[in-house]
């Protein structure tokens, strides 16, 4: 049994300790208002870049949720890889979930492609085309197609890459995060049908969001 734990994820560590030293400035001067918003800014970051451990299921046929955050948005929408219509399902992470994605499926990073653009609010349905995203093509052990994006938001200014092409990974496994609330897309094979209702809350690794058709 996994005990549950929660570490700090190393890719905020400059922004932590750059909080850490402004609040010690800000105390040493006798700012007192200052000092305070710089300690709710610390607790805010280390907030922000934890990484808990998940419980991953082991039910065959199932994909989870690759970020935790909401539903926003359930159907049919455009790949951004292949460029077909395909059913997918839309998480929208605030800046209070954990950043950190993970993958829906065990299976090999088959291609990563970057598109530069905007920083509308990830919940409206142009930030899938029009914001800066990172789109991740995946093949499941039994050759289903998955296409995963992670999409940058009005506040999240950076998309960090953890995995590389060719990677293969395990359902529930780390392999990037956003910085700052944004939104992760995961479109399905044509197999799988999805599982939650736009509204409903999701746990990277642990929420099961799609299963396949019997």
């Amino acid at each position: 049994m996994i005990k549950p734990s929660t570490q700090i994820r190393l890719e905020g560590m400059n922004a932590i300790i750059l909080a850490i030293l402004a609040t010690l400035v800000f105390a040493l001067l006798g700012w007192g208002f200052l000092a305070l918003l710089g300690l709710v800014s610390v607790g805010f970051i280390l907030n922000f870049f934890r990484d808990p451990e998940r419980v991953v299921p082991d039910e065959p046929d199932v994909a989870v949720a690759p970020a935790d955050g909401k539903v926003v948005k359930a159907g049919l929408m455009t790949d951004p890889i292949t460029g077909e219509e395909r059913q997918a399902i839309c998480i929208f992470m605030n800046v209070f979930n954990v950043h950190v994605n993970r993958m829906p499926v065990a299976g090999k990073i088959e291609a990563i492609k970057y598109f530069p653009g905007k920083f509308f609010n990830a919940s409206l349905d142009k930030a899938s085309r029009d914001n800066e995203r990172c789109a991740w093509l995946l093949s499941d052990e039994k050759k289903g197609k998955w296409t995963m994006v992670q999409i940058a938001g009005l506040v999240a200014r950076r998309i960090v890459c953890l995995a590389e092409k060719g990677d293969q990974l395990a359902r529930g496994e780390r392999y990037g995060l956003i910085k700052f609330g944004s939104r992760v897309d995961l479109f399905l094979p044509s197999e799988y049908e999805i599982a939650v209702d736009i509204g409903d809350k999701t746990i990277a690794g642990q929420t099961i969001i799609a299963k396949k058709i019997s």
